[in-house]
């Protein structure tokens, strides 16, 4: 009986060795794995390497330095960029950058003021404001307009100001990966010698055109139509704080101040009907067909740009939905990641958003190391980012389509209930505003909306009096409404 006492005493004390051994030896290990972690940031490597330094990749590398991480940023082309898209910052995004600290960054590039806009449609004229007495919107409730190229230039000397930010010239080749696992990128820098960059986390965000992209996800871009614009130099709209809207024959027609003394003068084309550049042939097209669709007020400096031979640029117009990688120690944001039509000039509100997501999910991890721990974040990220994103490319999609003139009954009653809806007044106008302008991108609010527009169109269409073709473009009215929400 005492042989059995001392056994079983012998073995309890085996095990408490053991394991004050083996958590003692676990501790020992992670202190130096943290440790060893210090020391290499110590040295200098990153803990994040951006892909791209235009509006997302700066203002992230700001916001990660801000919070202690080391960021190294690589960009293809460091001269200020020529852009005709990213140059209208709605209110929402105007508050995602002062929440980010960069509000600043427009105060000092002549960017422009502008309160609502004004649409016009078969000679008529409506301003619909951005709502200024919306208590769920903490911020001023205007837009800005600007040169998209300062804008960026800005943002990277703001980044670059900080210690912990590398921002450095080189071209991107390739993804480091091991085991599904991204490493870091392989690169070519500015004197053209091909060399790597590791770190624990890698972010994607080298725009629409990126190559990257395709190593990640396996979604594809459609390209839904063409962005045509130039600039008309030397002038200043009659009413330079509305962005003008012009709901003409074709599609749409957009005028607005960019500085105090530019235009952005702006189109939209599909495929089928696409004048050559390079032959004069758009330019002749812009005087001849759309020229007279522009109101008396805005024509003089809508043909300004076109007779003084203004550089005419054409980008696509892409939509893309948003997929996560399933690939660790990467994530990709901005147009990489996912695209709506331009129409509702939200992509850069968008992508502040994510920013700010990804920011704050990020601040509790002090080693960006722990691959699992930065997978959980990256797919907490994709959920939260979901009603926001929904809500604006969704509005985008269905804003883009009612612009599209039709001889179909049923969509250009849908096209001028949109209008009388925007242009009514009241609750209408602030409710529709206030979700153009993302200060309130909520998906219970499109719905509403989007519902009371087409109940408005209906009306629109069985007045004055119901008949039998008109029941049946209303009813055809309410399938073109699911296609253009969808």
């Amino acid at each position: 009986m005492a042989f059995t006492h001392v056994c079983l005493w012998t073995l309890l004390a085996f095990a408490l060795t053991w394991t004050v051994f083996y958590v003692t030896n676990r501790k020992k290990k992670a202190t130096e794995l943290a440790d060893a972690a210090a020391e290499e940031r110590r040295d200098g490597a990153a803990d994040v390497i951006i892909v791209g330094a235009g509006v997302g990749g700066s203002a992230l590398a700001y916001a990660l330095a801000k919070d202690g991480r080391r960021v190294h940023v690589i960009e293809r082309d460091m001269r200020e960029p020529e852009r005709m898209m990213g140059e209208f910052m709605q209110p929402g995004g105007r508050l995602m950058l002062s929440k980010l600290g960069l509000e600043d960054c427009l105060n000092e590039i002549d960017a422009q003021k502008a309160t609502g806009m004004a649409v016009y449609k078969d000679g008529k004229e409506a301003v619909a404001s951005f709502p200024v007495d919306n208590n769920n919107f903490p911020y001023d409730p205007s837009a800005r307009s600007f040169h998209n190229g300062r804008f960026v230039q800005r943002l990277r000397q703001k980044a670059s100001s900080l210690p912990s930010v590398r921002l450095e010239e080189g071209t991107v080749k390739s993804l480091i990966e091991e085991k599904g696992m991204i490493k870091g990128v392989t690169y070519k820098n500015k004197a053209g010698e091909e060399t790597t960059a590791l770190a624990p986390l890698t972010v994607v965000c080298d725009g629409c055109y990126s190559n990257l992209r395709r190593s990640l996800n396996d979604n594809n871009a459609e390209v839904l139509s063409y962005q045509v614009g130039y600039i008309s130099k030397n002038c200043r709209l009659d009413d330079p704080e509305n962005l003008h809207l012009i709901m003409s024959k074709i599609s749409s027609i957009m005028l607005y101040q960019i500085s105090s003394t530019d235009v952005r003068c702006g189109f939209e084309l599909f495929p089928d009907n696409f004048p050559s550049i390079a032959k004069g042939e758009m330019a002749t097209f812009a005087k001849n067909t759309l020229a007279p669709q522009v109101p008396p007020k805005l024509r003089k400096i809508f043909l300004k740009g076109l007779d003084e031979g203004a550089h005419i640029k054409a980008v696509p117009a892409k939509r893309m939905t948003a997929t996560l990688s399933n690939k660790k120690g990467v994530i990709v944001l901005g147009d990489a990641f996912n695209m709506r039509h331009p129409s509702v000039a939200a992509g850069m509100m968008v992508l502040l958003s994510d920013i700010l997501i990804l920011r704050r999910l990020l601040q509790p991890l002090r080693n960006l190391g722990d691959a699992n721990k930065v997978s959980e974040v990256i797919k907490s990220f994709y959920i939260i980012r979901k009603p926001m994103s929904a809500t604006v490319n969704t509005l985008g999609n269905a804003f883009s389509q009612v612009l599209i003139a039709s001889t179909d009954e049923a969509k250009e009653a849908m096209r001028q209930g949109c209008y009388d809806y925007l242009c009514s007044g009241g609750f209408r106008t602030s409710g529709m505003m206030a979700l153009l302008g993302g200060m309130n991108p909520r998906p219970i609010s499109l719905i509403y909306h989007l519902c009371a527009i087409t109940l408005h169109s209906i009306g629109h269409l069985l007045s004055p009096f119901p008949s039998p073709i008109r029941i049946w473009h209303s009813l055809r009215l309410f399938g073109v409404s699911h296609f253009i929400s969808a």
